[in-house]
């Protein structure tokens, strides 16, 4: 099985982003029965997706898990949908970019279903006592833009990869001096790992 894992760059006020962090992380790891490629995108509207489309279209990958962080989330958040809406008019991206309620596509559905199998990845999460939920919105930053372009890619090309995205809290030294909940960065590792696994199973059971 061939997976392709994505983390973003810090943006805003952050100086370090988890989702980037775990993505160095899993460039140095092996994981049973998968051969994973990770790589770290930009947090720039225009271009956000523009590397995971490439690598989708010449590596052609069977899954591609998309990480970001959201701040003020308190557990694993395994997105259900990506809605076709840009809206960041208070949090530019790292180009100065901040839309308002301007289309990703303006011939788009409204809302593309992440191909993961949602509703397993988050039980088999919570099984392991990783805290973990289900998300019925990626909002309306890079994030949602990220999965909105590739499932729509997907989806006009008619290819058999299964996407998603994750939303991960911040960690305890970025929380710091605030009330944010926090999730330790080995905690979400263990959920990468965790992740990968369930993936790889529910592939074999295919099998």
């Amino acid at each position: 099985m061939k997976i392709l894992f994505t983390g973003f760059e810090p943006f805003g006020k952050m100086d370090k982003n988890p989702s980037w962090e775990l993505a160095e992380w899993v460039k140095q790891e092996k994981f049973p029965g998968a051969d994973v490629r990770a790589e770290g995108l930009p947090v720039i509207f225009q271009t956000c997706a523009h590397k995971a489309l490439d690598i989708i279209k010449s590596w052609n990958p069977d899954v591609v898990l998309h990480f970001g962080v959201a701040a003020g989330r308190q557990t694993i958040n395994i997105e259900q949908t990506a809605v076709n809406i840009e809206h960041a008019p208070d949090t530019p991206d790292n180009a100065g970019d901040a839309p308002a309620d301007r289309y990703i596509d303006s011939g788009g559905p409204d809302g593309i279903f992440a191909t993961i199998p949602v509703r397993n990845l988050t039980e088999n999460l919570q099984e392991a006592g990783i805290p973990a939920e289900v998300s019925y919105s990626a909002g309306t930053y890079i994030c949602n833009s990220t999965l909105y372009r590739v499932l729509r890619f997907i989806n006009d090309q008619e290819l058999s990869v299964k996407a998603g995205f994750i939303h991960v809290p911040v960690t305890p030294d970025m929380a710091s001096g605030s009330s944010l909940p926090s999730m330790d960065l080995e905690v979400q590792k263990r959920a990468v790992t965790q992740l990968i696994a369930t993936l790889v199973k529910e592939e074999e059971n295919r099998d």
